[in-house]
């Protein structure tokens, strides 16, 4: 926690250096905050004042920045300058020992079921893929969070989830191949920028049905996201041209299915499902035979709104080492959902970063405790946590 003292100090010392550079400059006329009784407020106390200058500048200095090395990062108007030895006079951190990540990406949440943006962004999480919410989800305003959403799943009359958690308007239901084009076209004149439907028990989807939908978001510039929890679901969507697996499946896959998925791509929500040693498997296989592995929680179903400890510790289980999970939740899932500028730490860049205290690709679960997160250049409060309790919303 940080002292009532140390923030006022800082707010007062805002054109300063504090703590004090690297090169040895006198920076702040205050009290040194890296020593003494404010030791263990060193990294927040940084935070704060880093925060404050914005205006002209912010300089990371010295951290060691995932994917480049040991370098200073300049950070101006929220993106990021450059990354180098940085020389401008401005506002900066003293990140000595510790590491930059970018921030998070969540590719399965569902925020008009619970939680909010803002406190997603405080848990280090810069964009996130919303995978079923009302329509009028897609009108509100999403900030600090770069948000990708479908709007309701499309399904069958009483088809999944209408009759249960998504009976307040998480489903479109549809009948027929002309109605599932226009439900399609409805949704993306809406703002949809992905479309969901559910494969698994009747009523559901005929194949014919899953190819209109299928063929008219491409044509939409769209991608389409299944929810198939089954063996037979899961290659069902595959072959009839489905880009992503909403879930890794839950029941046991065949070796059919999984090399149906080869050039696909599956979201992980292991933690969502009870982190069972078959879906474990079925991720560590799916992704063992090509298929791009994207981080994501179910949030909603899930209750942790930050980067989950318990996702990574089961990514880990599947065999991700901390490069492929820190891939799997920033450059891969910016790629391919085209979130522009964020999952890299780069010149041009989104300044969404974390600051940690360990090497996330050595222990990657240290990226469910950052020191600091930034999001386009602006520090967030303090996260909610597991120990803190839930944020509904």
């Amino acid at each position: 926690m940080r002292s009532a003292w140390a923030v006022a100090f800082l707010a007062a010392s805002a054109c300063q250096h504090v703590p004090a550079p690297a090169s040895g400059s006198s920076g702040s006329s205050g009290p040194d905050l890296t020593s003494g009784d404010l030791a263990s407020e060193s990294s927040t106390a940084a935070a704060v004042v880093a925060d404050l200058g914005l205006a002209s500048g912010l300089v990371v200095r010295g951290a060691t920045v995932v994917g480049v090395g040991r370098v200073d990062l300049l950070v101006r108007d929220g993106r990021i300058v450059e990354l180098g030895e940085i020389t401008e006079n401005v506002a900066e951190i003293d990140a000595r020992g510790q590491f930059v990540a970018p921030a998070f990406i969540d590719s399965h949440v569902h925020l008009a079921y619970a939680f909010d943006e803002p406190t997603l962004a405080a848990g280090g999480i810069a964009a996130a893929v919303d995978l079923a919410a009302p329509l009028g989800f897609l009108d509100e305003l999403h900030e600090p969070l770069a948000l990708i959403a479908a709007g309701p799943m499309i399904t069958a009359i009483d088809g999944y989830p209408t009759q249960s958690w998504g009976a307040g308007g998480f489903g479109l239901e549809v009948d027929g191949v002309r109605a599932v084009r226009d439900a399609v076209d409805s949704l993306a004149d809406a703002g949809a920028g992905v479309i969901k439907f559910p494969l698994g028990d009747a009523p559901s989807l005929t194949d014919d049905e899953i190819v209109a939908l299928v063929g008219r978001a491409h044509d939409r510039g769209l991608k389409v996201v299944a929810h198939a929890l089954g063996d037979a679901q899961a290659r069902k969507a595959a072959l009839l041209g489905v880009d992503v697996l909403a879930h890794t499946p839950v029941d046991p896959l065949t070796d059919e299915t999984v090399e149906a998925w080869h050039s696909g791509a599956v979201i992980s929500t292991l933690d969502a499902f009870g982190g069972s040693a078959v879906v474990v498997d079925n991720l560590r296989r799916l992704r063992a035979a090509g298929a791009t592995v994207l981080y994501g929680t179910d949030l909603g179903n899930t209750g942790i709104p930050a980067i989950d400890p318990n996702e990574i510790a089961l990514l880990v289980a599947a065999g991700l080492d901390g490069e492929a999970i820190i891939a799997a939740g920033t450059a891969t899932a910016a790629g391919l959902w085209g979130f522009e500028g964020l999952g890299t730490l780069a010149a041009g860049a989104r300044a969404s970063f974390l600051l940690l205290e360990r090497d996330p690709r050595i222990d990657p679960l240290v990226l469910a405790t950052p020191l600091g997160v930034y999001i386009d250049g602006e520090l967030q409060p303090e996260p909610f946590t597991a120990d803190g309790g839930i944020k509904g919303g």
